[in-house]
């Protein structure tokens, strides 16, 4: 026992005699690896020219871009006072030139400073999580399509009724989700690429975002219901008491949709809850999903008297929420063009990198 005593006071004198020398001899390493990493006074004096190069051509470019932008806004506020006053909208309500792009030279590395992580991207919910919040938060399974095939008839189906032509539907399909999309196809993912990621709730043949479904149900869920309450009416009894238990988890959804003042900002809010992800998950059955764009194909067939839409049209009533067809047809393309005039200037940005993905 003695022995083993005086072996752990050893022990503990040895630590206590060699732990200043341990520390003094560790600062002296990293003082040496700091210093033979350090910068030189040239590569320095490199950086700081390549800086203030990369300083005057990004301000001058920011200042183009607010400039730019401020009109895109400015342009959206009189366009939105003119709709609230019913008057028509013309082509120069709308920022027609395309936004500014940076062209100068890159931000330098600043050589003398410390190697950091990247820090980590912020998490899209996926189909998973859109299944997940429906089962948890309205007892919801959505039932999904049988097969591809199947979707894609109902899909059509509702295209055709909605007075698109083969062509306008095949456009729409191939600009929206690449022209082999499936049914739960989300942006992003388009294509099984190693390491690819979501980059928003787009989703589907028609890409709607989650804000889409939860505006989708507050403006238009009486004809959803409709719709659903139709498709019920011909079926079996068995298959008539699931449509009808849907029908009643729609019937809430609905109302929480409708918990807040009908505007864009508002109904985004709604849709980065988990009632929201699960309102999105609506596009995953087959029940409604084929019908989520339909009620905006016929806002514009009554507005319009329209029975045809250009593929201009057609991509301006996809990026205005509000269904709105151009007054002049000969304008169309040049406003559909011009899509920033229906961005903020970040979600500009990250739809120009997936376009040119």
């Amino acid at each position: 026992m003695r022995c083993l005593m005086h072996r752990c006071c050893g022990w503990v004198l040895a630590s206590l005699l060699f732990a200043p020398i341990q520390g003094t001899t560790a600062a002296a390493t990293e003082r040496q690896s700091a210093s033979a990493t350090a910068p030189s006074a040239a590569a320095m004096a490199e950086y700081r020219r390549k800086l203030e190069e990369y300083t005057a051509a990004r301000r001058k470019y920011e200042a183009e871009a607010d400039a730019y932008w401020s009109s895109v806004a400015e342009k959206r506020r009189l366009r939105q006072a003119k709709l609230r006053k019913n008057q028509e909208i013309v082509p120069a309500d709308y920022v027609l030139a395309q936004p500014p792009i940076y062209s100068g030279p890159p931000k330098p590395v600043d050589p003398s400073a410390p190697i950091e992580a990247a820090p980590p991207k912020k998490y899209v919910p996926l189909v998973a999580d859109f299944l997940r919040a429906a089962a948890q938060e309205f007892g919801f399974v959505p039932q999904q399509p049988r097969s591809e095939i199947e979707y894609k008839r109902a899909y059509v189906k509702v295209a055709f009724a909605a007075g698109l032509t083969k062509e306008q539907v095949v456009r729409i399909y191939a600009f929206e989700s690449g022209g082999d999309g499936k049914y739960d196809v989300q942006a992003g993912l388009e294509q099984p690429k190693p390491g690819a990621q979501a980059i928003s709730t787009a989703l589907g043949y028609n890409q709607l975002l989650a804000t889409n479904s939860v505006e989708l149900m507050a403006e238009k869920g009486d004809q959803f219901i409709k719709t659903l309450s139709e498709k019920a009416a011909q079926l079996s009894e068995e298959a008539k008491a699931t449509l009808q238990k849907e029908l009643a988890v729609l019937k809430r959804m609905i109302s929480f949709c409708r918990s807040v003042p009908d505007s864009w900002s508002e109904h985004d809010k709604l849709a980065n809850t988990p009632k929201g992800l699960a309102i999105h998950a609506l596009n995953l059955g087959r029940s409604l999903a084929a019908d989520a764009e339909a009620p905006g194909f016929r806002a514009v067939r009554a507005r319009t008297g329209a029975t045809v839409l250009s593929a201009a049209e057609l991509e301006m009533m996809n990026l205005t929420r509000r269904r709105q067809r151009p007054r002049h047809p000969q304008d169309a393309t040049g406003i559909a063009r011009a899509t920033s005039n229906f961005f903020q200037p970040g979600g500009y940005e990250r739809q120009s990198h997936r376009w040119s993905s």
